[in-house]
This record gives structure tokens, sequence and C-alpha cells, in this order.
């Protein structure tokens, strides 16, 4: 790894609040060029705000920000950007209906006095920055077209397009299958070697092993810890990150018992993704569906809910069948989906928490169209003690609330529906080790319920905590069905990946 005695990056005493919320209180944060640098904390314990800050999308309140030894003052991300500072969000920042080429370099067409746009030029960014990524992707189609995962990798080659110094990853192997993991994995290691930092943001504790030089905790807007690779045990760490609380915070041993079949799928088939899949849900029961990415989970669970063009297939609840399935008759007959995009199609950001929770069960706080406030209030209350949501207030917009929060009112909305069937995709993408475990005991107090749930996962420990059974998808097939008790993180992951010749 490249060394220099000036720091690449040094935050100083760094406060930043909002109505009601200390965000950053008193933060001291450095970095070295080409350090590999993981930021670890609950959600909401400051993170985002540290690399908004870092990133120009925030301003402090006090403190200084200096990027080799020069003090700045980012009004915006241009500014950042052209101190060689980017950033990777989450929640990608791309434009769909344009082409991967063009989202490489947005903003940065080169153009001619009378031809205009220099399409040339703009593919040969595009294809110079994918290669420094390590994969091959068509420059001229829409990112509409592509998986989250593609879109995911565009944005990064968006980034290392920039000549970026420091580069800010905030859960950027969340959506990313396991062969994707170890691509971007090496694409990090070669910057480190190149001398560029990296800041890099995740939940999951064997990438932050097998990659970074050092680790910075947070909690409650503090650095509460700054550890070497070799500090950073995972023990260590989840206690810095829960301070004087349980570390643990175990999932709730919630014993389920599988009642009548609620959902059935039959011959359902999707072109070029899914071949004549069918399987049952019961009621009270929680079923995973495993398999590696583009293997067609997240196009089952929406052509289910009418969402999938092109899907043929019978659906039926309580055997009687759904035709002419839409998101809304789909809803009303009772089944209802958690996207795992939450933000582009799961909440309404620019809306309150309040109105994101009762926005799919307007008729049930409503009366003759209208909606008296107490009811609302009482619905909305009820809904953030339920799911432990924490909010300054209840109005509060929900792009302001971290993502483990963001994914909680999600669920709320769902559940304020009254769901029959639940349909989960990701439910805990980008969601700290505390807001997980709350996910889970959720999820197994739905089922003894009575609600048939059906989790899409890429985290095979996820399903192994909370489901009851789990269909292996492979090759566009389902090709097992597996109880939870005859199944190992292992085993179930050789299942994922075997070969179609070996079955």
């Amino acid at each position: 790894m490249t060394t220099a005695s000036a720091p690449l990056i040094e935050l100083s005493n760094a406060t930043k609040h909002y109505p009601g919320v200390l965000a950053l209180d008193d933060v001291d944060f450095r970095m070295s060029v080409g350090e590999v640098r993981a930021l670890l904390g609950k959600n909401g314990a400051g993170k985002s705000t540290l690399i908004k800050v870092l990133g120009g999308t925030e301003r402090l309140n006090s403190g200084t920000l200096r990027v080799a030894g020069r003090e700045v003052n980012f009004k915006n991300p241009k500014d950042a950007i052209e101190y060689g500072i980017a950033t990777v969000h989450q929640e990608l920042a791309s434009v769909p209906e344009m082409s991967v080429a063009e989202n490489i370099s947005l903003g940065r067409w080169t153009t001619r006095p009378v031809t205009g746009i220099a399409w040339k030029e703009v593919s040969t960014v595009a294809k110079a920055a994918l290669a420094h990524v390590g994969v091959e992707l068509p420059l001229d189609a829409r990112l509409s077209t592509l998986s989250l995962a593609q879109a995911q990798l565009v944005e990064i080659a968006r980034a290392l397009s920039l000549g970026a110094k420091l580069l800010i990853l905030d859960e950027p192997t969340s959506s990313l299958a396991v062969h994707e993991v170890d691509l971007l994995l090496q694409v990090v290691k070669r910057l480190s070697e190149r001398g560029i930092g990296v800041i890099y943001i995740s939940h999951r504790m064997d990438e932050i092993e097998r990659l970074a030089s050092s680790v910075t905790v947070m909690r409650d807007g503090r650095n509460v810890g700054d550890l070497s690779a070799g500090e950073a045990t995972p023990q260590r760490v989840v206690n810095l990150m829960v301070g004087n609380a349980d570390p643990g915070d175990p999932v709730e041993a919630i014993p389920t018992h599988a009642g009548d079949v609620a959902l059935t799928v039959t011959g359902l088939t999707i072109p070029h993704r899914v071949i004549d899949a069918s399987f049952e849900v019961r009621e009270g029961e929680v079923v995973g569906l495993a398999g590696l990415l583009g293997s067609g989970r997240t196009e089952i669970l929406r052509a289910i809910v009418g969402a999938q063009p092109g899907a043929a297939g019978a659906i039926s609840l309580d055997g009687k069948p759904l035709r002419r399935r839409t998101i809304r008759s789909t809803r009303a007959a009772g089944i209802f989906l958690t996207p795992e995009d939450r933000r582009a199609e799961g909440a309404v950001v620019m809306l309150g928490v309040d109105e994101n929770l009762v926005m799919a069960s307007w008729n049930k706080v409503s009366s003759a169209g209208i909606i008296p406030r107490e009811r609302m209030r009482e619905t909305v209350t009820a809904t953030i003690k339920k799911l432990s949501i924490k909010v300054p207030r209840r109005d509060v917009e929900i792009a302001t609330l971290s993502g483990g929060n963001q994914q909680k009112v999600v669920i709320g909305k769902a559940l304020n529906a009254a769901p029959r069937i639940l349909l989960m995709d990701e439910p805990t993408r980008g969601v700290d080790v505390e807001a997980k475990a709350q996910i889970y005991t959720l999820i197994r107090r739905l089922a003894a319920g009575g609600i048939g749930v059906l989790v899409v996962s890429s985290e095979t420990e996820e399903l192994l905590e909370v489901c009851d059974r789990i269909l292996v998808l492979r090759s566009g097939r389902i090709h097992e069905n597996l109880p939870i008790h005859d199944v190992t993180r292992d085993s179930l992951f050789e299942h994922m990946i075997r070969r179609e010749s070996d079955d």
C-alpha cells in the first residue's frame, strides 16, 4: 500500500446538526494516500453524514476539512470532485433512460462547435472506465435495461473516470453476486496500490477482513474507535458499534406453524429468466427463494404481483385464480411486495414518514374520501412503535432517515395494508446488524400471526435465519425445496452454483 507523510484528508472537530438531531459530534477523521478505510456503525451512527460532508452535499456547522493539507470548504459535490473526492452512493444516482456510455460521462460530454456531442469520445471514456472495473457492458444499452448489479458497476466506473484520489463506496456490494463482489474487491485493491484512498462502508465483516487496512467505528455521531486491520475483530467492532447495549440482540426464537396453502404459483415462465416455476406458500410460514444474481428471483416476485412484463403462468390465492394481475389488484387481494430498491419503488422519499406509512391503506384510515388527522396519527404512531422506527417526528421526510429505518417504513406500509401474503425482496439490504435482527424477528412474528412470507435474499445466512424452508432457483428453474433443518450455509451455496449437468 502506498503511504505518505501528509494525510490525504483530515477532518477535525467536525460537528453537524439537524433539527432535533446531532449527526456529527466533534468528529476527527483522517486517511492516508492509498489507504482502504472501512467505516462501520449502526444505521444512524453518523456514517452517511460524514460521507456527505466529504462529498460536498452537506456543510459542517463547525470544524475543518483539509485535503492534502489544504483547508477546503465544499459548497457542492462539484467542489469535492475537483479535489478528487468521488462518491458512489448505495442508492444509485444514474439516469435510467440514458445509455451506459452517457451515464459514465454524465455532465462531462465532449462537444464540438458544429457537430455537437462527440459521441466517439464519450464511448472511449466509457470503455476505458469499464475496463478499470473489469466488466464489459454494451455501451449503448439503456441503464434501465440492466440489472441493479450492473447499474452499480456503471456507477463505480463513472466515479473512477473522474480521476478520484479518494473513492467513497457506500454499501457497494449490497446487490452484487459472489463473483461480482470478488471483482469489486480486486478493483479496490488495485486502486489502493495506485495510491487512491478508499472509504468502504459495509455491514459485511468478511469483506472488511479481506479488504480494509484500517477501520473507523462510529456511534451516536462520534468516532468511537480507529483500529488497524488486525485489531478489528468482529466482536470488538460490534462492541464499539453498540456501546453498552447487548451486542447480541438475537433474533427471537419464534415458532411458526404452516397452515393451509395460501399462495399457489403454477408454471410461471418469464422470457429469458424463469422456466415453468411452480411452488406453494402456506399461511404461517416463511419460504426463502435462493439463487445467484440473475437467476430470476426478483422477477418471480414481480410476476406474482403483476409487475413483470411477459410473465405467463397461473397464480392463485386461497385456491382462487388471480386473473389480469396488476399491482393494484394483487394488493386488493392481499398480496404485497416490499421491493429491493426501497427508495425508487418502495417509498416516496420527499413525503413524510406518516404519509408513506398509510399510502397503501388510505381506505382504512379515510372516511368518505377524507382522512381524519386523528385516525391517521393513531395508525402512524402505532406502526412506529410496533416496528421501533427511530424518527424525530412523524412527518419527517423519509429521505432523512437511516437505511434501516427507511426499510422499516416500507415494511410498515405493507403491514398497514393487512397483507395475506408478503413478498420481501432483499429486506435487509444496506441495514446494520441491530436493525437486521429486528427485521428478522418481525418476519418471524408475521408468520406466527398467520401471514405467508416469501423472502428473496442474496445473503445465505439471512435465509437460514428466518426461513422454514428454502426453494433453490438455478438456471431459471426451481430445483430444490429444502427444509431448513436439512441445509447449511455451505450446502445451500453448493445447491445454488451446481451445474445443470449435475442434476
